[in-house]
Protein backbone atom coordinates (compact mmCIF):
# COMPACT_ATOMS: atom_id res chain seq x y z
CA UNK A 1 0.00 0.00 0.00
CA UNK A 2 1.34 3.40 -1.01
CA UNK A 3 -0.17 6.87 -0.85
CA UNK A 4 0.64 8.58 -4.17
CA UNK A 5 -2.12 11.21 -4.25
CA UNK A 6 -2.29 12.57 -0.72
CA UNK A 7 -0.66 11.93 2.64
CA UNK A 8 -2.58 10.41 5.52
CA UNK A 9 -0.96 12.87 7.93
CA UNK A 10 0.41 16.38 7.53
CA UNK A 11 2.41 17.51 10.53
CA UNK A 12 2.82 21.24 11.09
CA UNK A 13 5.53 22.36 13.48
CA UNK A 14 3.66 25.42 14.72
CA UNK A 15 6.66 26.75 16.66
CA UNK A 16 9.91 25.61 18.21
CA UNK A 17 9.17 27.44 21.43
CA UNK A 18 8.68 25.07 24.37
CA UNK A 19 8.97 25.34 28.17
CA UNK A 20 10.44 21.83 28.51
CA UNK A 21 14.06 20.76 28.02
CA UNK A 22 13.78 17.18 26.77
CA UNK A 23 17.09 15.39 26.30
CA UNK A 24 15.92 13.82 23.01
CA UNK A 25 14.10 16.81 21.47
CA UNK A 26 13.91 16.50 17.69
CA UNK A 27 13.41 20.24 17.29
CA UNK A 28 16.14 21.36 19.73
CA UNK A 29 13.35 23.56 21.08
CA UNK A 30 14.03 26.93 22.71
CA UNK A 31 12.05 29.14 25.07
CA UNK A 32 11.42 32.03 22.65
CA UNK A 33 9.42 32.04 19.44
CA UNK A 34 11.27 32.64 16.18
CA UNK A 35 10.46 35.54 13.82
CA UNK A 36 10.79 32.99 11.00
CA UNK A 37 7.60 31.17 12.07
CA UNK A 38 4.66 31.11 9.68
CA UNK A 39 2.40 34.06 10.37
CA UNK A 40 -1.32 33.69 11.00
CA UNK A 41 -2.07 34.55 7.36
CA UNK A 42 0.55 32.07 6.13
CA UNK A 43 -0.94 29.38 8.37
CA UNK A 44 -4.36 30.13 6.83
CA UNK A 45 -2.83 29.59 3.40
CA UNK A 46 -1.36 26.30 4.66
CA UNK A 47 -4.92 25.13 5.43
CA UNK A 48 -5.87 25.95 1.83
CA UNK A 49 -2.89 23.97 0.54
CA UNK A 50 -3.97 20.94 2.58
CA UNK A 51 -7.55 21.28 1.33
CA UNK A 52 -6.00 21.29 -2.15
CA UNK A 53 -5.16 17.58 -1.78
CA UNK A 54 -8.87 16.90 -2.12
CA UNK A 55 -11.08 14.63 -0.07
CA UNK A 56 -10.51 12.71 2.02
CA UNK A 57 -8.34 15.48 3.45
CA UNK A 58 -5.18 14.49 5.33
CA UNK A 59 -5.38 14.69 9.10
CA UNK A 60 -3.46 17.73 10.33
CA UNK A 61 -1.30 17.25 13.43
CA UNK A 62 -0.21 20.49 15.11
CA UNK A 63 3.07 19.86 16.85
CA UNK A 64 6.07 21.84 18.06
CA UNK A 65 7.77 22.89 20.31
CA UNK A 66 4.54 23.62 22.08
CA UNK A 67 1.59 24.79 19.95
CA UNK A 68 0.25 26.63 23.00
CA UNK A 69 3.16 29.06 22.65
CA UNK A 70 1.25 30.58 19.71
CA UNK A 71 -1.33 33.19 20.83
CA UNK A 72 -3.27 32.65 17.58
CA UNK A 73 -3.73 28.90 18.15
CA UNK A 74 -7.47 29.05 18.88
CA UNK A 75 -8.05 31.23 15.82
CA UNK A 76 -6.16 28.77 13.63
CA UNK A 77 -8.01 25.77 15.03
CA UNK A 78 -11.31 27.49 14.33
CA UNK A 79 -10.38 28.33 10.75
CA UNK A 80 -9.16 24.76 10.14
CA UNK A 81 -12.45 23.42 11.49
CA UNK A 82 -14.35 25.77 9.18
CA UNK A 83 -12.51 24.11 6.27
CA UNK A 84 -13.61 20.68 7.53
CA UNK A 85 -10.07 19.57 8.33
CA UNK A 86 -9.55 16.77 10.82
CA UNK A 87 -7.29 18.08 13.60
CA UNK A 88 -5.00 16.60 16.21
CA UNK A 89 -2.71 18.49 18.60
CA UNK A 90 0.53 17.38 20.23
CA UNK A 91 1.07 19.80 23.13
CA UNK A 92 3.84 20.00 25.67
CA UNK A 93 2.66 19.10 29.16
CA UNK A 94 3.19 22.37 30.98
CA UNK A 95 1.18 24.90 32.99
CA UNK A 96 -0.34 26.11 29.72
CA UNK A 97 -2.19 22.82 29.19
CA UNK A 98 -5.25 23.02 31.43
CA UNK A 99 -8.64 21.30 31.56
CA UNK A 100 -10.17 24.51 30.15
CA UNK A 101 -7.83 24.36 27.15
CA UNK A 102 -8.71 20.72 26.52
CA UNK A 103 -12.43 21.51 26.61
CA UNK A 104 -11.94 24.46 24.26
CA UNK A 105 -10.03 22.28 21.80
CA UNK A 106 -12.90 19.81 21.79
CA UNK A 107 -15.33 22.64 21.00
CA UNK A 108 -13.04 23.89 18.22
CA UNK A 109 -13.07 20.56 16.43
CA UNK A 110 -9.90 18.87 17.67
CA UNK A 111 -10.52 15.14 17.57
CA UNK A 112 -7.39 13.82 19.25
CA UNK A 113 -4.31 14.81 21.20
CA UNK A 114 -1.04 13.04 21.80
CA UNK A 115 0.90 13.29 25.03
CA UNK A 116 4.48 12.17 25.53
CA UNK A 117 5.29 9.75 28.32
CA UNK A 118 8.87 8.55 28.26
CA UNK A 119 9.09 6.75 31.57
CA UNK A 120 6.91 4.33 33.48
CA UNK A 121 8.18 5.97 36.65
CA UNK A 122 8.32 9.67 37.61
CA UNK A 123 12.06 9.44 38.10
CA UNK A 124 12.74 8.23 34.55
CA UNK A 125 10.23 10.46 32.77
CA UNK A 126 11.06 13.66 34.65
CA UNK A 127 14.79 13.15 34.06
CA UNK A 128 14.20 12.78 30.33
CA UNK A 129 11.81 15.75 30.14
CA UNK A 130 13.95 18.03 32.29
CA UNK A 131 11.11 19.28 34.53
CA UNK A 132 10.21 17.69 37.90
CA UNK A 133 6.59 16.66 38.27
CA UNK A 134 5.95 16.20 34.55
CA UNK A 135 5.09 12.49 34.86
CA UNK A 136 2.28 13.12 37.35
CA UNK A 137 0.96 16.08 35.35
CA UNK A 138 0.96 14.04 32.14
CA UNK A 139 -1.08 11.26 33.71
CA UNK A 140 -3.56 13.80 35.09
CA UNK A 141 -3.89 15.62 31.75
CA UNK A 142 -4.50 12.29 30.02
CA UNK A 143 -7.43 11.61 32.37
CA UNK A 144 -8.80 15.11 31.79
CA UNK A 145 -8.50 14.84 28.01
CA UNK A 146 -10.39 11.54 28.02
CA UNK A 147 -13.06 13.15 30.20
CA UNK A 148 -13.30 16.05 27.72
CA UNK A 149 -14.15 13.58 24.95
CA UNK A 150 -10.83 13.71 23.12
CA UNK A 151 -9.10 10.63 21.75
CA UNK A 152 -5.80 10.40 23.57
CA UNK A 153 -2.64 8.81 22.25
CA UNK A 154 0.51 8.43 24.34
CA UNK A 155 3.86 8.65 22.59
CA UNK A 156 6.93 6.99 24.09
CA UNK A 157 10.41 7.50 22.66
CA UNK A 158 12.36 4.28 23.14
CA UNK A 159 15.88 4.87 24.40
CA UNK A 160 18.40 3.22 26.65
CA UNK A 161 17.09 5.13 29.69
CA UNK A 162 13.60 3.62 29.50
CA UNK A 163 13.67 0.48 27.36
CA UNK A 164 13.43 -1.98 30.27
CA UNK A 165 10.37 -0.13 31.64
CA UNK A 166 8.30 -0.66 28.47
CA UNK A 167 6.28 -3.64 29.84
CA UNK A 168 4.98 -1.39 32.65
CA UNK A 169 3.29 1.11 30.32
CA UNK A 170 0.20 -0.78 29.07
CA UNK A 171 -1.56 -1.11 32.42
CA UNK A 172 -0.64 2.46 33.39
CA UNK A 173 -2.16 3.81 30.20
CA UNK A 174 -5.29 1.69 30.54
CA UNK A 175 -5.75 2.99 34.08
CA UNK A 176 -6.18 6.56 32.79
CA UNK A 177 -8.37 5.56 29.85
CA UNK A 178 -5.70 5.62 27.12
CA UNK A 179 -5.64 2.70 24.69
CA UNK A 180 -3.49 4.05 21.84
CA UNK A 181 0.27 3.77 22.32
CA UNK A 182 2.86 4.89 19.78
CA UNK A 183 6.49 3.94 20.29
CA UNK A 184 9.06 6.22 18.66
CA UNK A 185 12.27 4.42 17.73
CA UNK A 186 14.91 7.06 18.50
CA UNK A 187 16.60 8.78 15.56
CA UNK A 188 19.83 10.69 16.30
CA UNK A 189 18.69 14.14 15.20
CA UNK A 190 18.33 17.36 17.19
CA UNK A 191 19.29 16.84 20.85
CA UNK A 192 18.85 13.08 20.39
CA UNK A 193 22.14 13.03 18.44
CA UNK A 194 23.95 12.97 21.79
CA UNK A 195 22.00 10.00 23.18
CA UNK A 196 23.38 6.51 22.82
CA UNK A 197 21.20 4.57 20.37
CA UNK A 198 20.05 1.01 20.90
CA UNK A 199 21.97 -1.71 19.12
CA UNK A 200 20.54 -3.57 16.13
CA UNK A 201 19.69 -6.56 18.33
CA UNK A 202 17.98 -4.28 20.85
CA UNK A 203 15.89 -2.62 18.13
CA UNK A 204 14.81 -6.09 17.04
CA UNK A 205 13.94 -6.98 20.63
CA UNK A 206 11.70 -3.92 20.94
CA UNK A 207 10.01 -4.71 17.60
CA UNK A 208 9.27 -8.22 18.87
CA UNK A 209 7.93 -6.64 22.09
CA UNK A 210 5.58 -4.42 20.07
CA UNK A 211 4.23 -7.54 18.38
CA UNK A 212 3.61 -9.12 21.80
CA UNK A 213 1.84 -6.02 23.15
CA UNK A 214 -0.47 -6.03 20.12
CA UNK A 215 -1.90 -9.33 21.34
CA UNK A 216 -3.62 -7.58 24.29
CA UNK A 217 -6.26 -5.45 22.52
CA UNK A 218 -8.47 -5.09 25.60
CA UNK A 219 -5.59 -3.27 27.34
CA UNK A 220 -3.93 -1.53 24.39
CA UNK A 221 -6.39 -1.28 21.52
CA UNK A 222 -3.82 0.15 19.11
CA UNK A 223 -0.03 0.01 19.28
CA UNK A 224 2.09 1.56 16.52
CA UNK A 225 5.66 2.56 15.85
CA UNK A 226 7.33 5.66 14.46
CA UNK A 227 10.62 5.12 12.60
CA UNK A 228 10.28 1.41 13.29
CA UNK A 229 8.53 0.11 10.16
CA UNK A 230 10.41 -3.19 10.45
CA UNK A 231 7.79 -4.18 13.01
CA UNK A 232 5.66 -5.05 9.97
CA UNK A 233 8.37 -7.47 8.83
CA UNK A 234 8.27 -8.99 12.34
CA UNK A 235 4.50 -9.37 11.99
CA UNK A 236 4.86 -11.18 8.66
CA UNK A 237 7.56 -13.47 10.07
CA UNK A 238 5.53 -14.37 13.11
CA UNK A 239 2.44 -15.07 11.01
CA UNK A 240 4.50 -17.31 8.73
CA UNK A 241 5.95 -19.20 11.69
CA UNK A 242 9.52 -18.25 10.79
CA UNK A 243 12.29 -18.52 13.39
CA UNK A 244 13.03 -15.29 15.21
CA UNK A 245 16.18 -13.90 16.74
CA UNK A 246 16.13 -13.65 20.53
CA UNK A 247 18.36 -11.65 22.83
CA UNK A 248 18.75 -11.00 26.53
CA UNK A 249 16.72 -7.80 26.25
CA UNK A 250 14.05 -9.56 24.20
CA UNK A 251 13.63 -12.29 26.78
CA UNK A 252 13.55 -9.75 29.60
CA UNK A 253 10.83 -7.67 27.91
CA UNK A 254 8.76 -10.71 26.99
CA UNK A 255 8.95 -12.25 30.47
CA UNK A 256 8.08 -8.99 32.21
CA UNK A 257 5.15 -8.33 29.88
CA UNK A 258 3.75 -11.80 30.62
CA UNK A 259 4.08 -11.15 34.36
CA UNK A 260 2.28 -7.81 34.00
CA UNK A 261 -0.54 -8.82 31.64
CA UNK A 262 -0.78 -12.60 31.78
CA UNK A 263 -1.17 -14.80 28.68
CA UNK A 264 -1.90 -13.10 25.33
CA UNK A 265 -5.57 -12.53 24.53
CA UNK A 266 -5.36 -13.52 20.88
CA UNK A 267 -3.63 -12.83 17.56
CA UNK A 268 -1.69 -9.65 16.88
CA UNK A 269 -3.70 -6.53 16.05
CA UNK A 270 -0.78 -4.83 14.27
CA UNK A 271 -1.52 -3.39 10.84
CA UNK A 272 0.49 -5.24 8.16
CA UNK A 273 0.85 -2.04 6.12
CA UNK A 274 1.50 1.56 7.01
CA UNK A 275 2.94 4.92 6.17
CA UNK A 276 6.54 5.98 5.73
CA UNK A 277 8.18 9.39 5.76
CA UNK A 278 7.31 10.78 2.32
CA UNK A 279 4.71 8.06 1.70
CA UNK A 280 1.57 8.99 3.57
CA UNK A 281 3.51 11.45 5.75
CA UNK A 282 4.52 15.05 5.10
CA UNK A 283 6.03 17.59 7.50
CA UNK A 284 5.91 21.39 7.42
CA UNK A 285 8.47 23.11 9.62
CA UNK A 286 7.94 26.21 11.73
CA UNK A 287 9.51 28.29 8.94
CA UNK A 288 7.51 26.68 6.15
CA UNK A 289 10.16 24.21 4.97
CA UNK A 290 8.70 20.93 3.76
CA UNK A 291 10.38 17.60 4.51
CA UNK A 292 9.33 13.92 4.29
CA UNK A 293 8.91 13.75 8.07
CA UNK A 294 9.74 15.53 11.29
CA UNK A 295 12.72 13.28 11.91
CA UNK A 296 13.77 13.24 8.23
CA UNK A 297 14.86 16.83 7.47
CA UNK A 298 15.53 16.31 3.78
CA UNK A 299 14.58 19.62 2.06
CA UNK A 300 11.77 19.31 -0.48
CA UNK A 301 10.66 22.94 -0.77
CA UNK A 302 8.71 25.55 1.18
CA UNK A 303 5.02 26.33 1.58
CA UNK A 304 6.03 29.97 1.15
CA UNK A 305 6.97 29.33 -2.47
CA UNK A 306 5.71 25.89 -3.51
CA UNK A 307 2.42 24.05 -3.87
CA UNK A 308 2.18 21.42 -1.14
CA UNK A 309 0.18 18.92 -3.26
CA UNK A 310 2.63 19.38 -6.16
CA UNK A 311 5.62 18.78 -3.90
CA UNK A 312 4.09 15.66 -2.42
CA UNK A 313 2.93 14.16 -5.71
CA UNK A 314 5.83 15.13 -7.94
CA UNK A 315 9.06 15.45 -5.99
CA UNK A 316 11.50 12.86 -7.39
CA UNK A 317 12.76 11.79 -3.95
CA UNK A 318 9.23 11.12 -2.72
CA UNK A 319 8.47 9.22 -5.89
CA UNK A 320 11.49 7.00 -5.21
CA UNK A 321 10.40 6.47 -1.61
CA UNK A 322 6.93 5.42 -2.71
CA UNK A 323 8.41 3.10 -5.36
CA UNK A 324 10.76 1.68 -2.67
CA UNK A 325 13.82 2.35 -4.84
CA UNK A 326 16.37 2.23 -2.04
CA UNK A 327 20.08 1.47 -1.83
CA UNK A 328 21.70 -1.42 0.01
CA UNK A 329 19.74 -4.06 1.96
CA UNK A 330 16.53 -1.98 2.03
CA UNK A 331 16.54 -1.96 -1.78
CA UNK A 332 16.84 -5.76 -1.97
CA UNK A 333 14.66 -6.73 0.96
CA UNK A 334 11.54 -8.78 0.13
CA UNK A 335 9.72 -6.81 2.83
CA UNK A 336 10.46 -3.40 1.34
CA UNK A 337 6.85 -2.90 0.21
CA UNK A 338 5.38 -3.32 3.68
CA UNK A 339 8.35 -1.90 5.60
CA UNK A 340 10.69 0.35 3.63
CA UNK A 341 12.99 1.06 6.56
CA UNK A 342 13.24 4.30 8.48
CA UNK A 343 14.02 7.06 6.01
CA UNK A 344 14.87 9.34 8.92
CA UNK A 345 17.48 6.97 10.36
CA UNK A 346 18.94 6.28 6.92
CA UNK A 347 19.42 10.04 6.53
CA UNK A 348 20.68 10.72 10.05
CA UNK A 349 23.24 7.91 10.20
CA UNK A 350 23.91 7.05 6.57
CA UNK A 351 23.38 10.61 5.25
CA UNK A 352 21.14 9.31 2.44
CA UNK A 353 17.36 9.45 2.72
CA UNK A 354 17.19 6.62 0.14
CA UNK A 355 19.74 4.47 1.96
CA UNK A 356 19.19 1.51 4.26
CA UNK A 357 17.94 1.61 7.81
CA UNK A 358 20.99 0.84 10.00
CA UNK A 359 18.77 -0.29 12.89
CA UNK A 360 17.19 -3.19 10.99
CA UNK A 361 18.39 -6.71 11.65
CA UNK A 362 18.30 -7.56 7.95
CA UNK A 363 20.93 -4.96 7.15
CA UNK A 364 23.28 -6.69 9.57
CA UNK A 365 22.46 -10.20 8.39
CA UNK A 366 22.53 -9.36 4.69
CA UNK A 367 18.84 -10.19 4.08
CA UNK A 368 18.83 -13.95 4.73
CA UNK A 369 17.23 -16.26 2.20
CA UNK A 370 14.76 -17.64 4.71
CA UNK A 371 12.60 -14.52 4.46
CA UNK A 372 11.45 -15.57 0.98
CA UNK A 373 9.21 -18.08 2.72
CA UNK A 374 7.07 -15.17 3.94
CA UNK A 375 6.33 -13.84 0.45
CA UNK A 376 2.98 -15.67 0.08
CA UNK A 377 1.88 -14.27 3.44
CA UNK A 378 2.65 -10.74 2.32
CA UNK A 379 1.08 -11.13 -1.10
CA UNK A 380 -2.15 -12.46 0.34
CA UNK A 381 -2.61 -9.90 3.10
CA UNK A 382 -5.41 -7.44 2.43
CA UNK A 383 -5.73 -5.62 5.76
CA UNK A 384 -6.13 -1.86 5.42
CA UNK A 385 -4.06 0.80 7.11
CA UNK A 386 -5.53 2.51 10.15
CA UNK A 387 -7.05 5.93 9.59
CA UNK A 388 -4.45 7.76 11.62
CA UNK A 389 -1.46 6.10 10.05
CA UNK A 390 0.93 3.64 11.69
CA UNK A 391 4.51 4.33 10.74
Amino acid sequence: MTFPERPVLVFWETTRSCPLACVHCRASAVTERSPAELSTDEAERLWEEIVGFGRPYPTVVLTGGDPLARPDLSELLRSARDRDLNLAVSPAVSSRLTPAVLSEWKRLGVSAISLSLDGATPRTHDAIRGVPGTWATTMQRAREAVAAGLRVQVNTTVMRQNVEELPLFPRQLAAVGVNVWELFFLVPTGRAASIGALSVAEHEAVAQFVYEVSRYPRIVRTVRTVEGPFVRRVLAERRAGLPRTTSELGRKLSDRLARELGPPEGPSQLSPTGTLDGDGILFVGYDGRVTPGGLAPYPLGSVRSDSLPSLYRGHPVLEQIRARRFHGPCGRCPYRRVCGGSRARALAIGTNVLGSDPACLFGQLGVPDLVDAAAPTLAGDTHAESADGGR
